[in-house]
């Protein structure tokens, strides 16, 4: 964020803050305060009637003159009665019309509080931004010396996803420490699974599984399959390097994983991804909807009932003849077992490459094949032996006896590379009969 953005906002607090000061002093100054009320003072009509003469007006008078202390003191009652109920009456009219204005002055302090409080988080959000912002840039100023050192590289790598979650999470408006939730139909989390966490599992794929364009380049073998397809999902898209692929190849696809730290990056580069699990997405589809699942590197993240579930929702969401790609670990290879398998703490259980390719048959899928992929380097596998050739077909004894422990080496070996370093990963390919 610029610094001209930054004084922006600087300005709308300050004016939010003196509407708000306003309003709050309309407010004090609108309250109705209740006061002793001064004595009212009462004046008594002295004015008496003329009275007759003669036998009559002399007993009226006699009469008059033993009434006149009731009388008198009858005539102030009344007058003090019609006072005060006049005081009030008057007094009510203004306490209705204060009423009114306190009222008034309420209401405009409401509406000024919303403004007041959106432009301090607007203010607080903008600055977390711009600080984090530099602390990105300086990251990536120091990142060349830093890669010099594999400790300090791991932290660099954790502390860029995790700015870039802070950011996102800032520009969404939600908290930097938001409510962890569990995903509770996903089998890849356990109860203490925290999704504030998400970003070091995108670190640890950055670090081990490889880069986009190292990880574009494995799946784009997987292109053909669906080069006819429309309607695909990506199961487990993660970053979305093959939801890319597809989209440049012109093929329709959806991703669907369970990181959020994954799906906001996949988001990022315009791809349509969901945040859920496999089965929840699947089973919210309708029969024979979609033209093509794959799930890459997803199998050994789940329980084997879950595993079941998801092959016959995933039969009977596909139309028929359209593919499906589950690809895995092999741990038939004892190298991808040990460097690969056993490396990642969210792996549940591995699959064998024939237990994979039975369970597609059994789920109601046709023309299943299982293809093995990722040989291991030459340069690891166990090497032959360099016995001269000249020694080989020697007929000396001791030739003969280096020659013989020569080939039961060889042998070993070859039995050794088959079993230890084969191929790293495996792909079950079959189609929706």
């Amino acid at each position: 964020m610029s610094l001209d953005e930054l004084d922006k906002l600087e300005r709308q607090r300050r004016d939010a803050d003196r509407r708000y000061n306003e309003a709050l002093t309309a407010f004090d100054a609108s309250l109705v305060r209740t006061t002793p009320h001064a004595a009212i003072g009462l004046a008594v009509d002295a004015t008496q009637p003329s009275l007759p003469r003669g036998w009559l007006g002399w007993t009226l008078r006699g009469v008059q003159r033993w009434l006149a202390p009731w009388i008198d003191r009858q005539h102030a009652f009344n007058a003090r009665t019609a006072d005060v109920i006049g005081a009030l009456a008057e007094r009510e009219g203004a306490r209705a019309a204060a009423f009114d204005q306190f009222q008034a002055a309420l209401i405009a302090l409401l509406q000024q509080i919303t403004a007041f409080v959106e432009t301090k988080d607007r203010q607080i959000s903008a600055s977390l931004s711009r600080r984090l912002d530099e602390h990105q840039i300086a990251l990536q100023t120091q990142q060349p010396m830093l890669e010099t050192v594999p400790e300090l590289r791991a932290q660099l790598a954790v502390l860029q996803r995790a700015t870039g979650m802070l950011k996102r999470r800032i520009e969404e408006g939600m908290p930097a420490a938001a409510a962890t939730t569990v995903e509770a139909t996903s089998p890849t989390r356990s109860p203490e699974s925290d999704s504030a966490d998400d970003y070091k599992y995108v670190g640890f794929e950055d670090q081990f599984r490889g880069s986009d364009e190292s990880v574009a380049a494995k799946l784009n073998d997987y292109l053909p399959i669906f080069a006819a397809s429309t309607d695909v999902v990506d199961l487990g898209c993660g970053r979305g390097e093959f939801l890319i692929a597809l989209r440049s190849a012109g093929v329709r696809a959806r991703g669907v994983d369970t990181n959020a730290d994954m799906v906001a990056v996949a988001r990022e580069r315009g791809l349509d991804v969901v945040k859920t699990d496999a089965l929840s997405y699947l089973n919210g589809l309708a029969d024979e909807s979609i033209g093509g699942i794959i799930a890459a590197q997803v199998v050994e993240h789940l329980t084997a009932p879950y595993l079941m579930r998801l092959l016959d929702a995933s039969r009977r969401t596909l139309r028929p003849g359209a593919p499906i790609v589950f690809e895995t670990i092999n741990p038939a290879c004892w190298y991808a077992f040990f460097s690969s398998y056993i490396r990642d703490l969210t792996h549940v259980h591995p699959v064998h490459p024939e237990t994979l390719q039975y369970l597609l048959r059994a789920s109601g899928f046709e023309r299943v094949e299982i293809r093995y992929r990722e040989p291991v380097p030459e340069t690891e596998k166990l090497k032959a032996t360099a016995l001269p050739e000249d020694v080989r077909v020697s007929d000396d004894p001791m030739a003969k006896s280096l020659t013989s422990v020569a080939r039961t080496l060889d042998a070993n070996a070859a039995l050794l590379n088959r079993l230890i370093f084969s191929h790293m990963d495996y792909a079950v390919v079959g189609y929706r009969a």
